[in-house]
């Protein structure tokens, strides 16, 4: 194969491509990049086997035919080479060329029959949904999913379809956070799948800026994502997600409206002398006041206060402030709203105005 493609027409596809590649692979060809030309259609593909993502590319000019390439090698060079370069390719038994200006390089190229695609069988529920509101309703719930938690189905987000609402899920265990949003035309039926953590990390990138309506299917083991010149298909994780419904039904009798921008800024500062591993504040809450204080081991205290609309009976109750802050930064509106009880229930955090996404967050003891 052959062809020449501009630098900038390349470089985005191929960071994409390249972003699901393992640094470390079993099998060496995992490492490389997929290219297939046709006309003047480049695709570009790239997959550890459970993410693959694929992305055309128009290229200038070009001979049909299919190849492989080191991906990450071929990006830094890519990457390397000056904005307005152009790109001759050629790939031809083991080994790729890539020539501009009067740069020359030559790369290992592995046999393109040997390149594994994720096989996903048949998609059982499609639907549509704007780019912008799915990466939205990921950004606002995937910070709390769990890390390498022995219990793998919370290492992901859940996807929930009901009637015409699509939500996400996730939960550490500690805190619980929660987004829903209207579809445009009701789902086949009521499904939930668990998205994993690696795939919900390059569906950030994946789906990026645009906003123009895309393509998600599903079916029991995979998930796959079609926007114009792009698809992303992961497998699932297999497990049963908690009740999260249950888990949100808590009695929290004492509500709270404070300003959001404030209430981060307190508690960031109080932060700055929390225990550095546990990293907890207290919360004192009082008629028309909040206070915020931290300790240390070594004995150092922070304290703050500011107003807060409230007047229910006093509250004392210990965070992990991170996770606090998590939340109100992933809140959007000046005003929120804190429903609580006593030391030993949740906090839930949300727009006074709106509760399409809830946060919950669990107390710790001090």
């Amino acid at each position: 194969m052959k062809f020449q493609i501009e630098r900038e027409v390349l470089l985005g596809p191929l960071s994409i491509v390249t972003s699901v590649v393992e640094r470390r692979q079993t099998l060496p060809i995992l490492a490389n990049v997929f290219l297939r030309l046709e006309g003047k259609r480049l695709t570009l593909v790239g997959t550890d086997l459970e993410v693959e993502i694929s992305i055309e590319a128009q290229v200038l000019s070009g001979e049909d035919g299919e190849c492989t390439a080191t991906a990450r090698k071929l990006l830094d060079i890519c990457r390397a080479l000056p904005e307005t370069a152009t790109i001759d390719f050629s790939g031809e038994g083991d080994k790729a060329k890539m020539r501009s200006g009067r740069s020359r390089f030559t790369l290992q190229a592995l046999p393109p029959k040997d390149f594994p695609r994720l096989e996903a069988g048949k998609w059982e529920e499609r639907i549509t949904i704007p780019r912008k509101e799915l990466k939205a309703l990921l950004d606002r719930t995937s910070f709390s999913m769990a890390q390498q938690d022995v219990r793998y189905f919370l290492n992901g987000v859940l996807l929930e379809l009901e009637g015409s609402t699509i939500t996400t899920v996730a939960t550490d265990g500690h805190r619980l956070a929660r987004s829903r949003t209207s579809l445009k035309s009701p789902a086949g039926g009521q499904r939930q799948v668990i998205v994993p953590r690696k795939a919900v990390a390059e569906l950030g990138r994946f789906l990026g800026e645009g906003a123009e309506d895309m393509t998600m299917e599903l079916n029991n083991n995979h998930i796959r994502l079609e926007r114009p010149g792009a698809t992303l298909i992961s497998k699932l994780i297999d497990g049963k997600f908690p009740d999260y419904k249950a888990v949100m039904a808590q009695v929290l009798n004492q509500k709270m409206v404070v300003d959001r921008q404030q209430f981060h800024e307190v508690l960031t500062r109080t932060a700055v002398l929390t225990n550095e591993k546990y990293r907890g504040i207290r919360i004192e809450l009082s008629k028309g006041s909040l206070r915020v204080s931290a300790h240390n081991p070594e004995h150092e205290e922070a304290i703050d206060e500011i107003a807060v609309e409230y007047n229910g009976t006093d509250v004392e109750i210990g965070f992990n402030v991170t996770y606090l802050m998590d939340a109100l930064k992933a809140l959007t509106s000046d005003q929120i709203e804190a429903e609580l009880q006593d030391a030993n229930t949740g906090c839930m955090l949300h727009d006074p105005d709106n509760d399409d996404t809830l946060y919950l967050i669990m107390p710790m003891r001090l």
